[in-house]
């Protein structure tokens, strides 16, 4: 009887932990009440929901946070202009450090919306934009988050992410569509998928699994399986040389990097510094930090 009692206390939660706000400081003029309820409408979508078959602890789900800011708000039509942060971290094995894993400003995110309209996402079918943003991310954070847990883990989420990219083309909305940018959400979860970003991919595992969880256990170990693992941005960027996924990485980890090799040999510093400006140049004095 105790045992079934355990396994009846045993809880399988949803994947995400997220904390969602909606700033609306830039609009004046009207009732606020609007900007609160789809505040604690998109928390609810997002964090009750079950995005994959995945089974999670109530401790394991994946923390993250969507920032929206308003820029334009019509109350007559209900239309809405908004910028997007998404970002999210992932826990460092022995240590209360949380990793960041994913962070992104979009900057096109236009949708309808009125006070209380349901937020509602069905298989193959999309009919607002706004669910098909949150979906879509909530799909990149919890692929990025398996592919550190797992080679190329996120795999079968990215293929779901992709597919909110195919269902959003026929909303004439901004963001979906195949070559307007190498930063909307079509050429970000396409680069990921294609074969050629693979030692990115591999650069998301090694990174986190060989590198940032084995820190506590030998740092200077696993600062050199880092050290090895970058090399997958060299990699990847010759392979693609317009992904924005390679520069996308070293902007993500800037801070992190800086902090790891401050404390390296000279001699990792300069060939860690040398492989990051190559990557992205625009870094370089941050770069030039560690030494």
């Amino acid at each position: 009887m105790l045992f079934l009692s355990a396994v009846a206390l045993k809880t399988v939660a949803q994947e995400l932990n997220c904390k969602l706000t909606v700033n609306y400081s830039q609009i004046q003029g009207t009732s606020t009440q609007v900007f609160t309820t789809l505040e604690n409408a998109l928390m609810e979508f997002i964090n009750t929901r079950r995005w994959t078959q995945a089974q999670y602890e109530v401790n394991e789900r994946i923390r993250c946070s969507m920032n929206l800011t308003v820029k334009e708000y019509s109350e007559a039509d209900g239309r809405w202009k908004c910028e997007l942060i998404v970002q999210s971290t992932r826990p460092v094995w022995q240590s209360g450090y949380q990793t960041v894993v994913f962070s992104f400003k979009d900057t096109e995110v236009s949708f309808n919306y009125r006070e209380f309209d349901p937020l509602e996402l069905r298989d193959n079918m999309i009919d607002s934009n706004l669910t098909a943003v949150i979906a879509y991310y909530a799909y990149m954070i919890i692929g990025l988050d398996m592919d550190t847990m797992a080679p190329q883990g996120g795999t079968d989420v990215f293929r779901a992410a992709e597919d909110i990219v195919t269902a959003a083309q026929n909303l004439g909305e901004t963001g979906w569509k195949a070559f307007d940018s190498s930063r909307n959400r079509y050429a970000l979860v396409s680069d990921y998928l294609e074969d050629g970003m693979s030692p990115l991919r591999k650069l998301m595992y090694d990174y986190h699994r060989t590198g940032m969880d084995e820190l506590s256990v030998n740092a200077i170990r696993a600062r050199a399986a880092i050290t090895t693992a970058l090399a997958g941005l060299r990699q990847a960027q010759q392979n693609k040389p317009m992904s924005a996924l390679p520069g996308l990485f070293t902007e993500i980890k800037k801070d992190e990097l800086v902090n790891l090799y401050s404390r390296a040999a000279m001699k990792e510093k300069e060939e860690v510094c040398e492989l990051l400006s190559s990557v992205n140049p625009s870094l370089t004095a941050e770069w030039e930090k560690m030494k």
